[in-house]
């Protein structure tokens, strides 16, 4: 089934369009009456690193495997999100101080992946190491910018609030890939076609939740209506908090950042950097309306001068 990007009907300015909360943008795209938007809340917290996610992903998608070598970065051999990787685990290996007591007597809540006493380094002063890991994905913005730049309508907004590619309506200009502020969607060097998670699009219709989701053996990443999920995060970070993690943050999930709040988002424990994401994302067509209001005005400013120069009389005739 071939979809197109639905042009906007409403009388709002463009700036409003590119940019900004957008409590629906799969009405805005021209859906009558969509379900509840869908989307991913991952929770690095729990999960083991076992990459399930990688290969439930890679099996459903059919998608061409990455290459068999080490990357030499740690137990992590895909590196990054690509054409042909739309679920990356990141492995970030951390040492750390000896938990603190807090005032209260309490201690820090082990983590899944937390190296603790038995990942201890025995030269260190009670110190130790931890493994952070956490499965990356499209984000699936709320505005995307590949979307807005997209010249051949192959990428659309779906009825439940996710992009997808239709890779036989790429005509592989390129335009998508610069436009993301995440760095996730990439061309394939056999074609030069752009490709990335679907959100298992296929498996939605049919009333079934995402590959990874269902392979995840520790929950670690979550689907289902996207309001939901954000108060199911909201609810675990309190919840670490009164167990004495205080770095533990939400990532993506505020509909009032730089992208208008992802389609997934994600429950970090330490900076967004650490774990490769952009700490402040902001998407990247929507200073697209002030440069069309300036370049207008530079034409302008050019037309009149022409103007002014052919209005003058001509020294020509005057010698």
């Amino acid at each position: 089934m071939t979809h197109a990007h639905a042009p906007y009907d409403d009388d709002r300015p463009l700036s409003r369009l590119l940019s900004g909360p957008e409590p629906d943008p799969a009405g805005d795209a021209g859906h009558p009456e969509p379900p509840p938007r869908v989307g991913f809340f991952t929770d690095t917290s729990v999960c083991i690193g076992c990459k399930a996610c990688e290969v439930a992903c890679k099996e459903w998608n059919a998608l061409p495997e990455d290459g068999l070598k080490l990357s030499g970065m740690s137990y992590d051999n895909t590196q990054e999100l690509g054409a042909s990787t739309w679920r990356h685990v990141a492995f970030v290996e951390q040492t750390r101080p000896a938990p603190v007591p807090a005032p209260d007597g309490r201690t820090e809540l082990p983590l899944a992946g937390d190296g603790g006493g038995s990942g201890a380094d025995p030269g260190g002063e009670g110190g130790g190491m931890r493994w952070l890991m956490s499965s990356d994905v499209c984000k699936h913005c709320t505005h995307a910018a590949c979307l807005d730049v997209c010249p051949t309508g192959s990428l659309f907004r779906t009825e439940f609030g996710t992009v997808v590619v239709q890779e036989d309506i790429c005509n592989g200009c390129g335009y998508c890939v610069p436009a993301c502020p995440y760095g996730v969607i990439e061309q394939r060097p056999s074609d030069g076609r752009a490709f990335k998670c679907t959100l298992c699009y296929d498996r939605l219709g049919a009333g079934q939740e995402p590959a990874c989701a269902k392979a995840c053996p520790t929950e670690s990443i979550q689907f289902g209506p996207l309001d939901e999920l954000r108060e199911r995060a909201a609810l675990r970070v309190d919840q670490l908090h009164e167990a004495g993690v205080g770095e533990a943050r939400l990532y993506g999930h505020d509909p009032e950042d730089g992208v208008g709040g992802d389609g997934a988002f994600f429950l970090l424990l330490d900076e967004p950097e650490v774990y490769g994401l952009p700490p402040d994302p902001v998407v990247t067509t929507r200073d697209l309306p002030a440069m069309w209001k300036h370049a207008g005005a530079a034409a302008l400013a050019l037309a009149g001068g022409l103007a002014l120069s052919f209005a003058l009389p001509g020294r020509r005739g005057s010698r």
